[in-house]
């Protein structure tokens, strides 16, 4: 599984950004997706998931209301609208792939592929 993931860049803070994460062979339909985030000094940490099968996305505390997770209908593609956004959140982001349970979902180690990452930066 390839994952490839853009839409990073540089906004200030109160804006928006869009990232996506596209999946070779259509992964998403098999395989729960994941995005996490590592700031500088920090070590990578959970932003939201969504299982293949059913369900809601599920968010950590510090994005929850601000950032959603969506996938296209293929489940090739899927998408982290954030809105919001605020100086903490700039950081690299990472979309991820798995056989995640759903108890696991907020553990990167459950997850057995990962994209390139994409920079996120926030000026206040």
């Amino acid at each position: 599984v390839q994952l490839q993931a853009s839409g990073g860049g540089l906004v200030q803070a109160g804006g928006s950004l869009r990232l996506s994460c596209a999946a070779s062979g259509g992964a998403f339909g098999n395989y729960a997706a994941g995005w996490f985030r590592q700031a500088p000094g920090k070590e990578r940490e959970f932003v939201a998931a969504f299982r293949p099968y059913g369900g809601y996305p599920v968010y950590a505390d510090s994005v929850k209301g601000r950032f959603t997770m969506s996938r296209d209908n293929a489940r090739t593609t899927v998408y982290l609208q954030m809105n919001s956004l605020k100086p903490e959140d700039t950081a690299v982001y990472y979309c991820a792939a798995g056989r995640v349970i759903a108890s696991s979902q907020r553990d990167i180690g459950a997850y057995n592929y990962w994209g390139q990452g994409t920079l996120v930066t926030i000026s206040s």
